[in-house]
C-alpha cells in the first residue's frame, strides 16, 4: 500500500522534481482520486437506495415508504458510507502530513455526527407525518415528543463533538459537566417545564390538535393547530395566530369546547330583561284572547279549568286580582317560550329545554333561554339564536309585556 501511495511521488523524484514538491502534487493527485471514488460511490449507493425504496413504496399499501422518500431519508442515509470512505482514504492521501490528517479525520468525524443526527431528524419528521396520518394519533402532540427526542439527540450529539475535539473520554466529559447541572437546568427551564406539561396535556387529553379552545389570559379564542414542545399554537377565528406557552395549558384555566363538539347540541344562554311595571295578572278577557296563540291554546284551557276549580273549592272571592290562585302575563310568556322551544326545529328534544326566571335587578326582570340548538356550526348557531329571539321579541307586545329600555329621547317627548 505504502508503494501504492508514493508511485507518484517516486515517479516524479525520478524525472528531477523536488521532494517537497512532489510530495505536494502526489497528495494532490491522490486526492482527486478519492474525490472522484466517494463521488462515484456517493451517487451509486444513493441511486441504488431510491431505486429500492420507490420498488417497494409502489407495492406496498402503506405510506410510510412514500414518507420516507418525502423527507430524503434515503438520500441522507447514502451519504453515511462515502464519508466512511473519507475517513478511511485520508490516512492514504495524507501519509506525509501526520498533522493535516489528524484534522481532517476530525473534521470527518464532526461532519459525520451532523449527518447522523440529521438523518435521525429526517426519520423522525417521517414518524410524524405518518402517525398524522392515523386517525387515533393525529390529534395527539406528535411534535413535543420528536423534539423531546431531537434535545436529546443533539446534546449527545454536541457531547460527541466537543469528545473529538478535545480528546477526552466521554465519561469523563460527563462528569465534568455534573458540576455545571444547575446551570443547565436554568438554561433548559422552559424546555423541561414544556416537556412535563406536554406529558401532562397527552395523558390527560386536555388539550388536541383541532380543539376549540377560549384562554382570556392570552386572548386566544379558535382551533388549536399545533402542539409543540414549548408552545401551542392557536389560530382565532379572526385568522391571528396566538402562541401559548405549553405549560400555561396545566398553570392557568382554560375552556376547552371539545364537549360540545362532541355532545349533541351547542348550547343556547341569553335573557331578555322584562319592565316591572308590565308585570301583572291575566284576566278572563285576557286569557280567552290568548288562546288564540295556538302554541298554548291547550296548556291555557288546563291551567285556567284548574285554577277556577280551586278557586271555587276554596270559596276565594275574585272581585280583586290577587286573590286566589291567578295566571300572569310573564307566566304565560315563560310557557310560550317553551312550548315554542319544543317545536322549534332546530332545538335539539333530548337536551335540555327551559325558559327561566332569573332575579330581579335594576333592569326588570330577565328571563333566560336555556336550550341547545342541534347545529354546532358557529354560523348556524348564530343564525338559530338570532332567529329565535327575533321571534321571542315580536311576540312580548301579545302578552301585554315590555322589553326593559334605558331612556333616550323618546322617553321624555310627552
Amino acid at each position: 500500500m505504502n508503494n501504492l501511495t508514493h508511485a507518484i511521488n517516486d515517479y516524479l523524484i525520478s524525472l528531477g522534481v523536488s521532494d517537497s514538491l512532489a510530495k505536494y502534487i502526489n497528495m494532490f493527485a491522490l486526492l482527486l482520486i478519492a474525490l472522484i471514488i466517494i463521488y462515484f460511490i456517493d451517487f451509486l449507493i444513493k441511486k441504488l437506495l431510491l431505486n429500492t425504496f420507490a420498488a417497494i413504496s409502489s407495492k406496498s399499501k402503506s405510506n410510510f415508504d412514500d414518507l420516507l422518500i418525502k423527507n430524503r431519508t434515503p438520500r441522507k442515509i447514502a451519504h453515511i458510507v462515502p464519508l466512511i470512505l473519507a475517513y478511511k482514504f485520508i490516512p492514504i492521501i495524507f501519509v506525509d502530513f501526520q498533522e493535516l490528517q489528524i484534522y481532517l479525520q476530525k473534521i470527518i468525524l464532526i461532519f459525520s455526527v451532523f449527518l447522523i443526527l440529521i438523518t435521525i431528524k429526517s426519520f423522525l419528521d417521517t414518524l410524524r407525518d405518518y402517525f398524522k396520518t392515523l386517525s387515533r394519533l393525529k390529534d395527539k402532540p406528535i411534535n413535543s415528543f420528536i423534539q423531546v427526542i431531537m434535545i436529546f439527540a443533539w446534546i449527545t450529539g454536541i457531547i460527541f463533538i466537543i469528545v473529538i475535539i478535545t480528546d477526552i473520554s466521554v465519561w469523563k466529559f460527563i462528569t465534568a459537566m455534573g458540576a455545571a447541572s444547575a446551570v443547565i437546568l436554568l438554561i433548559f427551564k422552559d424546555t423541561i417545564m414544556g416537556f412535563v406539561a406536554s406529558i401532562q396535556v397527552s395523558i390527560n387529553d386536555m388539550v388536541r390538535i383541532g380543539d376549540w379552545i377560549t384562554f382570556e389570559k392570552y386572548g386566544a379564542d379558535g382551533d388549536v393547530t399545533e402542539i409543540n414542545l414549548a408552545t401551542v399554537k392557536v389560530q382565532n377565528f379572526d385568522k391571528t395566530i396566538t402562541t401559548i406557552p405549553t405549560y400555561a395549558l396545566i398553570s392557568d384555566s382554560f375552556k376547552n369546547w371539545r364537549g360540545m363538539n362532541e355532545s349533541g347540541g351547542r348550547r343556547l344562554k341569553r335573557a331578555l330583561n322584562i319592565n316591572l311595571s308590565s308585570v301583572k295578572y291575566l284576566t278572563d278577557n285576557e286569557i280567552d284572547k290568548l288562546k288564540k296563540i295556538e302554541l298554548i291554546k291547550g296548556y291555557l284551557e288546563t291551567r285556567q279549568n284548574d285554577i277556577n276549580q280551586y278557586n271555587k273549592k276554596t270559596n276565594i272571592n275574585k272581585e280583586e286580582l290577587i286573590n286566589g290562585r291567578n295566571l300572569t302575563n310573564i307566566g304565560v310568556f315563560r310557557k310560550y317560550i317553551e312550548v315554542y322551544l319544543e317545536n322549534h326545529s332546530a332545538i335539539n328534544k333530548d337536551m335540555m329545554i327551559m325558559a327561566r326566571q332569573l332575579a330581579p335587578t335594576t333592569q326588570g326582570i330577565p328571563i333566560e333561554i336555556y336550550a341547545f340548538s342541534s347545529d354546532k356550526r358557529w354560523k348556524n348557531y348564530e343564525y338559530i339564536m338570532s332567529d329565535i329571539f327575533d321571534h321571542i321579541i315580536a311576540a312580548i307586545p301579545y302578552f301585554n309585556l315590555e322589553i326593559f329600555e334605558l331612556p333616550d329621547n323618546s322617553s321624555f317627548k310627552n
